[in-house]
């Protein structure tokens, strides 16, 4: 029979993304309907090191719902890779009480929680977050949706430009090794091209349609940042294959991050911030939290790895829509 939980600590790791808070609150009002205490650990795993702590208010957690990044702020630790600082954080841990954890990053941190099971007996349960949706272990990250909206609000502002000058223009969006926010984005937005690190061949049927490009109309190019040019050489290669293209570059960067979740995002974190909850009290460790086609799963850390391939069903459309 699993030790009852008494005492759960909470942290955010890696890049921050929309509904954090959401997923904050979600289980903090789980806890709380368990009888649980709940305490946060700032900064992750730089945090845990240092014995940063923060009581979480359920009220004040309600009223961060609709704010994006995390009030319990977030860092990359380069510290916690070496095991004297990892005993250091289990040291912190124990003499807070705290009895079992729920982290909410990416892949890193879930490798993170990984290796400090190696000295410890701490059931962990991730929540992932991560604006990359680059994840196995749940159809929609936290955060994806959220940034998804806020590149395309910024893309149909950018082809209002583009149509006044007929300008090609390169729109560099997030996704280190996915393509997902490229996809989501450049087909809910009508873009000409979508170049993401998964094809081979989207670069090739670019230069094609830039080849013939006569300036009559107005072109837009998705580029994600993982893709293997970057959008600085894919100007570069438009250019030498049409020197006359009137062509800009825009990187949207960090702006994707940040703003109000979605509705989507904010019962997405609810609804995972209930499940890592539950799931501790279950008896369930060592696992991430996610929503495959509708429904609550848990996969082990161990296999949850970063996604490389887009399902066929993206697959397929990219196809219909590239086609000149």
């Amino acid at each position: 029979m699993a030790k009852r939980i008494k005492h759960i600590g909470i942290f955010t790791s890696g890049g921050d993304s929309p509904g954090m808070n959401a997923a904050l609150y979600g289980t903090v009002k789980a806890a709380t309907t368990q009888g649980i205490a709940l305490t946060g650990i700032r900064r992750g795993f730089e945090g845990m090191i240092d014995g940063d702590f923060m009581e979480l208010d359920e009220k004040a957690l309600q009223r961060t719902m609709h704010q994006g990044g995390t009030v319990l702020k977030t860092a990359r630790s380069k510290r916690f890779r070496k095991l004297p600082d990892r005993k250091t954080a289990l040291k912190k841990l124990q003499e807070k009480g705290i009895d079992a954890l729920i982290a909410i990053g990416g892949d890193g941190t879930f490798k993170g929680l990984l290796a400090f099971s190696e000295i410890c007996k701490l059931p962990c349960i991730g929540i992932p977050g991560t604006i990359d949706n680059d994840l196995t272990g749940s159809d929609y990250t936290l955060g994806f949706d959220t940034a998804v909206n806020t590149a395309i609000q910024n893309i149909d502002k950018i082809r209002d430009t583009a149509e006044s000058h007929n300008r090609v223009f390169l729109v560099e969006v997030m996704g280190r090794d996915s393509g997902y926010i490229a996809i989501h984005s450049g087909l809910g937005t009508g873009a000409d091209s979508i170049l993401i690190p998964e094809s081979t061949t989207d670069f090739i049927r670019l230069l094609d349609k830039v080849r013939d490009y006569r300036s009559e109309e107005a072109l837009i190019v998705v580029v994600s940042e993982g893709d293997e040019l970057g959008a600085d050489l894919v100007a570069t290669k438009i250019r030498e294959v049409n020197p006359k293209v009137d062509l800009r570059i825009t990187t949207l960067g960090h702006v994707q991050r940040g703003g109000h979740p979605s509705a989507a995002d904010r019962m997405l974190g609810l609804r995972l911030g209930v499940a890592a909850t539950e799931a501790l009290v279950a008896g369930e460790k060592n696992g991430m939290v996610g929503v495959i086609r509708g429904q609550l799963s848990l996969t082990p850390f161990d296999q949850v790895v970063k996604r490389h391939q887009i399902n066929e069903t993206l697959e397929g459309l990219l196809k219909i829509f590239s086609k000149s």
